[in-house]
This record gives C-alpha cells, sequence and structure tokens, in this order.
C-alpha cells in the first residue's frame, strides 16, 4: 500500500506537504520574505535558507506526518501550483487524553490583505478536525501582532491567557496571548 500525503483543496488554494521538487520555491518563499517574517520567527538557523537544510527537513516533515507529530503545509494558490504564498504548520500533535495541538502560519508579504490565510486555516483546521479527529488545537500570538489576533477571532479561537516571555522570537523572549478552538464534533 502505497501513502498518500494530504492534498487539502479550499476554493482558491492548495495545501499540501512539501516535496523535494519544492524547495527551490521553498527557499524564494523564505529568501523573499526574510526581513518581512523575520519579527515573527524564532531565530533563523545557520543553514535555513540552504537547499541541504530544505533536503532534510522534507524529509523530517514527511516522517512527522507518517508518525503523527506535525502537519507541516505549504500554502499555493491554485492557479499558480508551483509557487508557495505561505505555511500553516500543526505541531506538538498529543494524543492519549489530550488530544490537541499548535498551529503557526505565515503568509508572503505580497499576499496579505486577500483573505488567502482565513481561507487556508479554515480548510486545514477542518482536515486537523476531521481526519485527525484532534479536539483542540492551540495559537498564540504577540500582543503587538493584533492582525494575528484578528484573524484568530474570525476563526472563532478564544483568548484563554497570557503568558510572560512565552516563546524566543527572534533572539528575545516575548510575550504572547494564548487562544485555542476545539473542535465540536470530536469522536471518542
Amino acid at each position: 500500500m502505497q501513502f498518500e500525503p494530504p492534498l487539502i483543496t479550499s476554493d482558491r488554494l492548495l495545501l499540501r506537504l512539501a516535496t523535494k521538487e519544492d524547495i527551490p520555491q521553498i527557499l524564494n518563499y523564505f529568501t523573499d520574505n526574510k526581513t518581512y517574517l523575520t519579527p515573527f520567527y524564532p531565530q533563523w538557523s545557520e543553514n535555513f535558507f540552504t537547499e541541504e537544510y530544505w533536503q532534510i527537513q522534507v524529509e523530517i516533515d514527511l516522517q512527522e506526518y507518517i508518525n503523527y507529530l506535525a502537519l507541516k503545509l505549504f500554502i499555493f494558490v491554485q492557479s499558480e501550483p508551483t509557487t508557495i504564498i505561505g505555511n500553516i504548520n500543526f505541531g506538538n500533535i498529543i494524543r492519549g487524553a489530550a488530544q490537541f495541538c499548535s498551529v503557526g502560519y505565515s503568509l508572503a508579504e505580497t499576499e496579505q490583505s486577500k483573505g488567502y490565510m482565513t481561507e487556508a486555516l479554515n480548510a486545514a483546521i477542518q482536515y486537523v478536525f476531521q481526519e485527525l479527529n484532534l479536539h483542540r488545537i492551540m495559537a498564540n500570538y504577540m500582543p503587538h501582532n493584533q492582525r494575528s489576533g484578528n484573524l484568530l477571532k474570525r476563526l472563532g479561537f478564544l483568548v484563554e491567557g497570557y503568558a510572560r516571555d512565552y516563546l524566543l522570537i527572534n533572539g528575545q523572549w516575548q510575550d504572547h496571548i494564548l487562544t485555542s478552538l476545539t473542535n465540536p464534533n470530536w469522536q471518542g
């Protein structure tokens, strides 16, 4: 039996795991958006912007999906299915009594304000709740990133708290607002 990774579609978008053929586009995405994304990302590893890094990372991402540990998706516009415009990472998948994960995401600076991230997250969340049968998705954002806060609110995420010095972002510990969304149709 051959393993088929997920292909998630919405009205305008395709979401899928990266393949080795996507590496040039991954590098383009992160290189083109490095300045824009840097204030919201952990410090970039020394070799992050290299083909060698992504040769390994693409395989790790596939293995993490196969082993129910993570789902790392890249976002493509259907009319340009080889150009990456963003990513959504569902990580830290925990089963057992928890049945939850965390989500992080980014979108190209040139693709902002087109509704792409709302559309992509709606489709991806539906997949995580229906196909992976997780009960809870947690998303956290820095208080000064109101664009992300507004997005999560639109998607139905509820604020649950405030964490001081929560994540090391761009070399500095940053406070985060903690939110979550639960699956109303979770099946035990």
